[in-house]
């Protein structure tokens, strides 16, 4: 009887709610966000935000507590730390053309795998995205995808072996089967935020289709990885979330790389824990990363500690990397002009990914044709170092060669966006005037 007493508002809350039933619904009411019940109290308790009752038609009143929308990021990041999935109600329609109660529905679902706000991510640090799939006994497909950075790995192995990948990897969020989540505990060890999926989800010809419909191509040949068939079942699981979770767009994810076991040298959590890799056993304790970590970008430093952590085995790809090394220590000019010229490249990756994702600010873009005209340096000051010293080609040479300036995009951007464009897109300005015959004359008028 209640029911029939609710709100029309309140019953479209409700609609929604029961579809994302274990996550704190973020339902926007005009200018604020506002949460309701359960989720009022939870929200209240981790952003110290007032919590208020208020009668929404009920026979009982309501919890509700709520924040300005434009504090979103500032309370985001706070909630999904704290190890809820958060959903993001957004009005799709404006209100003042709006027959009735406004149309409202769930823009993205943010969890601790999928974060893509830099108050979320760690800078030095790849966020990860897990999928496991239980396949045949003591034999598992690995999946780790950073959305934030388009990086997409691909394993499979026996348990000692996934759960080494886990320790190094160390994955924001975890998906398996539901039925395996008693499997799961006593398989893997370690604290793992973990998500899980339904038993159909996890479909090889499923995942082929996905990840064949997302990569645009006829075979997965390409990728070496067509003879992994558990590990294909969880990449493509790791697709399916990304689309129920509200992330279709996801054109920077644009390869997936195998990590071959026979490639790296394998080291157990205790092995890791005792060395000291990438965390100390003592407080404020110093480890191997941190002694080791000169890197001046973002990039370099996630690269760095997934070196750390992966150790190779192939000497011959050993003693390039330290060739590389050797050469840049005895060449400092050279490595001085590198080192200015990438510490002004910026995130560059977890830049680009924003593009797809739509959350690109047009400072940000701005920041891109900027790393990209520094990637051009870079790559003329290794060029001409190799040309005076007339070098054999080596690893460096071969990086420096896959280095893509994409002169037509940042020749575009530079002249097309302001000097200094605001830090938000809906404030205006962002256009240079000469480009938009149309714009101008509105500016004029205005």
């Amino acid at each position: 009887m209640a029911k029939n007493n609710e709100t029309p508002l309140m019953q479209q809350h409700n609609a929604i709610k029961q579809r994302y039933p274990d996550a704190v619904l973020l339902f926007r009411v005009g200018d604020f966000y506002e949460t309701f019940g359960n989720d009022a109290i939870v929200a209240s308790k981790i952003l110290g935000i007032t919590l208020t009752k208020r009668n929404n038609g009920n026979a009982e009143s309501s919890e509700l507590a709520g924040f300005p929308h434009h504090a979103l990021d500032t309370y985001l990041h706070k909630l999904v730390k704290a190890g809820h999935r958060v959903a993001i109600c957004d009005q799709l329609e404006d209100p003042k053309n709006a027959k009735g109660i406004v149309k409202r529905g769930v823009t993205e679902l943010v969890t601790p795998g999928v974060a893509t706000s830099d108050k979320m991510l760690e800078l030095n640090s790849n966020n990860f995205l897990c999928s496991i799939h239980f396949d045949k006994e003591d034999f598992y497909g690995a999946a780790f995808l950073d959305i934030s950075t388009g990086e997409f790995f691909i394993a499979e192995g026996n348990r000692e072996y996934i759960d080494k990948l886990l320790q190094s990897l160390q994955p924001a969020e975890i998906i398996f089967q539901r039925n395996k989540q008693k499997q799961f505990r006593e398989t893997f060890n370690g604290k793992f935020y973990t998500y899980l999926l339904d038993e159909w989800i996890f479909d090889k010809s499923y995942a082929v289709e996905g990840l064949l419909k997302h990569f645009e191509v006829h075979s997965l040949k390409g990728y070496g990885i067509e003879d992994m068939h558990s590990g294909i079942i969880a990449a493509g699981t790791i697709l399916h979330y990304l689309k129920d979770t509200e992330h279709s767009n996801l054109q920077h994810i644009t390869s997936i790389q195998r990590i071959n076991q026979d490639e790296h040298l394998w080291m157990d959590r205790f092995t890791i824990r005792n060395l000291e890799l990438v965390q100390s056993t003592v407080e404020n304790g110093r480890t191997l990363l941190n002694t080791i970590d000169h890197t001046v970008s973002p990039m370099g430093a996630r690269l760095m500690k997934r070196w750390v952590v992966l150790p190779l085995k192939d000497k011959h790809r050993i003693n390039e990397r330290l060739s590389a090394v050797e050469f840049l220590i005895k060449e400092t000019d050279l490595r001085n002009n590198l080192v200015q010229h990438i510490k002004r490249c910026g995130d560059m990756e977890r830049l680009v990914s924003k593009i797809p994702l739509k959350k690109i600010s047009p400072r940000e873009v701005l920041q891109i044709a900027r790393g990209l005209q520094m990637v051009a340096f870079i790559k003329n000051v290794i060029d001409d170092t190799y040309k005076e010293k007339n070098l054999s080609s080596d690893l460096l040479k071969r990086l420096n060669d896959s280095l893509n300036p994409c002169e037509n995009i940042t020749e575009k951007i530079i002249k097309e966006i302001v000097e200094n464009p605001p830090a938000v897109a809906n404030k205006g300005g962002i256009i240079a005037s000469g480009i938009h015959s149309e714009l101008d004359e509105l500016r004029n008028i205005s």
